[in-house]
């Protein structure tokens, strides 16, 4: 069972663990920018698309990462690396995440941290919630640029951190009314 771990660091371990799946790592590659930490690739998260295939990873895992990627604000990228995510986890794949919760003093204290992920942000991920909620809340309609779907499958908090557990939906539940795109 092919897992991905992004921004290791020299850290290996499995933080989150999705039930009914190994407990521990099975077939682990590493990414991380700094060639130090010895990852099995050598790559730095901003450059799309990264180098691995469509549907390559039952497991993709990157602990407090992903505030370092991207600009806040910066919707293109945002969506431009989920779809890429997406993109290597094979169908019911899982991606399993944390970040500083917005009111932690680390969130913006880091001058490594670029933004912020919030568990409001993992609804933008979601075409269900699409369908739900655009013309009906203020809910921005992504879906002209992201076809992506996953389904949110766990999340907590503990101290200042935000832990969630996301499954890739393939083939995606993306509808686009009429003349929309």
């Amino acid at each position: 069972m092919p897992e991905l771990l992004i921004g290791c660091g020299s850290n290996r371990e499995k933080i989150l663990k999705v039930q009914g799946r190994p407990q521990e790592w099975t077939d682990l590659t590493t990414l991380d920018f700094n060639a130090d930490h010895k990852p099995t690739v050598v790559w730095d998260l901003e450059k799309l698309p990264y180098p691995f295939a469509d549907e390559q990873f039952d497991e993709i895992h990157a602990y407090e990462v992903l505030e370092h990627t991207g600009t806040q604000g910066d919707w293109m990228f945002f969506f431009a690396q989920w779809s890429e995510f997406w993109r290597m986890l094979k169908p019911g794949g899982y991606f399993c995440g944390s970040c500083p919760l917005p009111t932690s003093v680390w969130a913006w204290a880091d001058p490594s941290h670029k933004r912020i992920i919030a568990p409001e942000t993992l609804t933008f991920l979601d075409q269900a919630e699409y369908t739900k909620q655009v013309g009906k809340t203020a809910l921005s309609d992504f879906r002209f640029c992201y076809q992506g779907d996953f389904q949110r499958m766990g999340t907590k908090t503990a101290g200042e951190t935000f832990f969630f557990v996301l499954q890739a939906v393939k083939p995606s539940r993306i509808t686009v009314p009429r003349g929309a795109v």
